[in-house]
């Protein structure tokens, strides 16, 4: 059963049906809100937040909306609300780690292991520097793997507009990486 289709189950009335969304979506809603925030427990809090506020406002899903859009919508409402409250910033790119973790199949020497390492902290630090505009891009495009029409919903502009903003958030995030090397080296 589509997501929708579960969705619109649940908006219904039927909100035992909401677990199984749970189960899909936990875990990529998690990894975004570590993703933009850096705090395990936060995120925790969010995803739990997400969920509540999916059933509070499950007679506003329009199913001919793409129910990740939606999702996210929330999301990244829930996000904000929390950075209002805390006014504090901070990024975490574990995802990263375990995407490029996945990249590599031969296992890596200790010499190689401690180079990326480095790049990884530096990548790190580089991503801490970026707007949030800027990294929420990224993390939704990147790390979260949405696709640009589904960007373009949450973040209410064109695909075409979240093409442009996801070509100048890596080009923002390689100058600050390269900056950070060079400044390494010297």
């Amino acid at each position: 059963m589509t997501d929708n289709a579960v969705m619109e189950q649940v908006s219904a009335g039927q909100v035992a049906q909401l677990a199984v969304l749970f189960e899909r979506y936990h875990r990529p809603l998690f990894r975004y809100f570590v993703s933009m925030n850096r705090d395990r427990e936060t995120a925790e809090d969010l995803v739990q937040d997400v969920f509540f506020r999916m059933l509070r406002y499950r007679t506003s899903y329009n199913p001919a909306q793409s129910f990740t859009s939606w999702m996210y919508q929330i999301a990244r409402n829930a996000g904000v609300d929390r950075l209002r409250k805390r006014r504090t910033e901070v990024v975490d790119i574990e995802t990263f780690a375990d995407r490029r973790a996945e990249l590599v199949s031969a296992s890596p020497g200790p010499e190689e292991s401690a180079s990326r390492g480095q790049d990884l902290a530096l990548l790190r630090r580089a991503l801490d520097r970026l707007p949030e505009d800027k990294r929420e891009i990224l993390v939704l495009s990147r790390f979260q793997g949405m696709k640009y029409d589904d960007i373009a919903a949450v973040l209410g502009c064109e695909v075409a507009t979240v093409k442009v903003r996801v070509y100048r958030a890596i080009r923002a995030l390689e100058q600050i990486y390269f900056a950070l090397e060079r400044e390494k080296v010297s």
